[in-house]
């Protein structure tokens, strides 16, 4: 979180200078030495890396520029604050949290209410631990163990569609064992015979729960795959 405060107030900055040029005034930067020139390429190079990092932050587009940026001005011309250091920190990890727990709570109620539709049409089975599957294909091999390697294709997408991962884009099955990935997969996999193919839905609590994963699945956020399951490795 500290990488992502630190490209905020950057590119923040960045943008109330901008903000300031359009408002009459620019000043007109002069290249004349390595330093400058140097300085003028760090700008560029911050500017464009935080104006993403920007999107990231919670409500990032409603942040107070001009807050922000005498703030920082302040802190480097050791000029008097109007908060702590400390209460600067206390404040914003107080944001942060209050930020993914609202997110999570819209995952968890998103999430819940898909999986309550999802289960009302013909041809989805849902077990009594809320993990549900559709059989795309019926394979007629055997029924991988917990103990297993399986070799599997796979995509995964979330509730509204977005593609997070896929070994079938890939072009590369992977193999793992059938209990060290996630629950859902885990069951749902000591259900599929060799040679199906399922769509398996999951909740939040058998995914990757209230922290998530990475920067594309939220906490508390249901998903989808489609699972291909080749085979069930044995060792040479």
């Amino acid at each position: 979180m500290k990488k992502n405060i630190l490209y905020l107030v950057v590119a923040a900055l960045l943008m109330a200078a901008s903000s300031s040029c359009q408002q009459g005034g620019k000043t007109d930067v002069k290249l004349a030495t390595p330093v400058d020139s140097v300085s003028y390429a760090i700008g560029i190079l911050v500017g464009a890396n935080n104006n993403q990092q920007l999107k990231n932050v919670p409500e990032g587009d409603k942040m107070n520029l001009d807050a922000i940026s005498e703030a920082f001005r302040s802190v480097t011309l050791g000029e008097t604050l109007k908060l702590s250091e400390e209460d600067a920190n206390g404040i914003v990890q107080k944001f942060f949290n209050e930020a993914s727990q609202r997110e999570a709570q819209e995952n968890l109620e998103a999430g819940n209410k898909f999986l309550e539709e999802n289960k009302a049409r013909e041809g989805v089975h849902t077990t009594e631990s809320g993990l549900q599957y559709e059989i795309i294909t019926e394979g007629t091999g055997p029924i991988p163990t917990a103990t297993d390697q399986v070799r599997v294709n796979y995509t995964g997408t979330l509730i509204d569609g977005t593609v997070f991962d896929s070994s079938v884009e890939n072009g590369n099955p992977v193999v793992f064992g059938v209990n060290q990935v996630i629950p859902g997969w885990t069951e749902a996999l000591e259900l599929m015979p060799v040679g199906s193919k399922w769509k398996i839905y999951l909740p939040a609590n058998l995914a990757y729960g209230e922290r998530g994963a990475g920067n594309d699945i939220g906490p508390n956020s249901a998903l989808i795959f489609e699972v291909e399951l080749l085979e069930i490795v044995k060792d040479k």
